[in-house]
């Protein structure tokens, strides 16, 4: 068998080999987002055969997810770690790195995106924390910040993302609930200068009034007396905080889900200029890319030989929750659930800030395909013809990503009384609202965590 049948062979059994996985991820997303959090669980108990697939991040990230929402701690915290001891393992596996400059990128095992790295070990934080285990939530939180210099080193913009004040704000929480007054303070200011400088021009998030009031609080209990009047004249008054005779209530609200993956193309007519200098021009959207190209076989067979070529990408599409709003009533008092970190604007920041690497990825990809469709029409018309109806088909962009990450989280602080509190949360939007109750039992000096999850929203077509 030559090496163009064999190519069109690879290739059947490669694009036959996607369907499996998206049928199976579709029916697992359909039980998540109708809130049928137990069947979705069964769904990937029953597929196992994914744990070993190319798309394994994904299965151990839901797992975690889906144990979260549970109220399984343990078990999340351990599907999460194993889908970041594999972001890690891929970092380092050039294979993969390699072949996805050359095949349809959906053939290769898909790695998860920076920001979904970044949400493995939020969600083990707030695990750790509703646990009670402060010092591994921190343990967290580190490893958090570690990625964030990553991704520092990884992008060239100058306005890259590569502070998160949500981290830092969750580290604040932490270092507080464990009475590490001193070292809260000094994240609370790191998440303070976070939002009101990349988080205000990237994301237009700005500080929530929660956080003032945490950073103010913790500055008088760290014997910063300087700090707190720093900041009650910055912010136009001074925070009093009066110890609850039960204990306070952290509650995070996660507010509808994390934007998918759509696939867009565009048509590109290559312009040889010579020297080596090959130009993909697209009059169009005004785009005009050169690629440097040295390849000449012994048949005459040139890179070059490219009559118009499309290229597949990846971009977002938002899910839209249907809430805008929403507050908790502990006691009588109702306090605002103010969002602190937009997980759909750091997807579509993330994906931008490396469009340019995919636009070469995609470019020599599909050169290289056009060289050996060349070839193969050298050896049968026929079989060139099939080459090239199979490469056509195998421009595909990678539309695999974490689905059942939030879009938004929003939380508060709230003062619990000694003994049973009830708790309800309403959430209000243009389309929707809706109410929900909870019981906590104040304990003096302790602080409580809690996460609700509102799956509701539309795609955004």
């Amino acid at each position: 068998m030559n090496w163009s049948r064999s190519y069109i062979i690879f290739l059947f059994f490669a694009l036959s080999s996607c369907a499996s996985y998206y049928e199976f991820n579709y029916e697992f997303n359909r039980n998540f987002e109708n809130g049928n959090i137990e069947a979705a669980q069964t769904v990937l108990e029953q597929n196992k055969k994914i744990e070993r697939s190319k798309t394994r991040f994904l299965y151990y990230a839901n797992r975690g997810v889906v144990a979260h929402l549970l109220g399984n701690y343990i078990e999340s915290n351990n599907w999460l770690e194993q889908a970041y001891i594999f972001g890690e393992d891929y970092k380092k596996n050039y294979l993969n790195f390699a072949g996805s400059y050359f095949l349809n990128p959906n053939l290769i095992v898909y790695p998860g995106e920076d920001h979904e790295h970044l949400m493995l070990l939020y969600y083990k934080a707030l695990n750790f924390l509703k646990m009670g285990d402060y010092d591994n939530a921190l343990v967290e939180c580190r490893r958090l910040n570690n990625r964030l210099y990553e991704l520092g080193d990884k992008y060239t913009s100058e306005n890259k993302y590569q502070k998160d004040a949500f981290i830092h704000n969750l580290m604040g929480i932490a270092y507080d609930a464990s009475g590490d007054y001193n070292n809260a303070f000094i994240a609370y200011r790191n998440a303070l200068e976070i939002y009101e400088n990349e988080y205000a021009t990237m994301f237009e998030l700005s500080v929530p009034e929660q956080l003032k009031d945490d950073l103010m609080r913790t500055a008088k209990l760290a014997g910063f007396p300087e700090e707190f009047d720093k900041y009650a004249e910055k912010f136009g008054y001074a925070y009093n905080h009066e110890p609850s005779e039960g204990g306070e209530l952290v509650f995070f609200w996660h507010n509808g889900l994390a934007p998918v993956k759509d696939e867009w193309s565009i048509s590109f007519v290559t312009i040889d200029n010579g020297g080596g200098n090959l130009f993909f021009q697209n009059d169009d959207l005004g785009l005009n890319f050169p690629f440097y190209y040295n390849y000449n076989d012994d048949d005459g067979i040139r890179i070059t030989d490219l009559s118009g070529t499309r290229i597949a990408f990846p971009r977002y599409v938002e899910r839209i929750p249907y809430f805008d709003y929403g507050d908790i009533e502990v006691n009588g008092n109702y306090h605002t659930l103010e969002k602190a970190q937009d997980i759909n604007a750091i997807a579509f920041k993330t994906l931008n800030e490396r469009m340019l690497q995919e636009l070469g990825k995609g470019l020599l990809r599909v050169a290289l395909k056009k060289a050996i469709e060349k070839k193969a029409r050298k050896e049968n018309e026929t079989l060139g013809f099939l080459v090239s109806a199979f490469n056509l088909a195998s421009e595909q962009a990678d539309t695999r990503n974490w689905q059942t990450l939030p879009h938004s989280i929003h939380y508060t602080r709230a003062p619990l009384k000694d003994g049973e509190n009830v708790i309800q949360i309403y959430t209000d939007g243009p389309r929707s609202e809706a109410a929900e109750t909870f019981t906590f039992i104040g304990k003096k000096g302790v602080t409580q965590f809690h996460s609700y999850q509102s799956l509701e929203s539309d795609i955004a077509f």
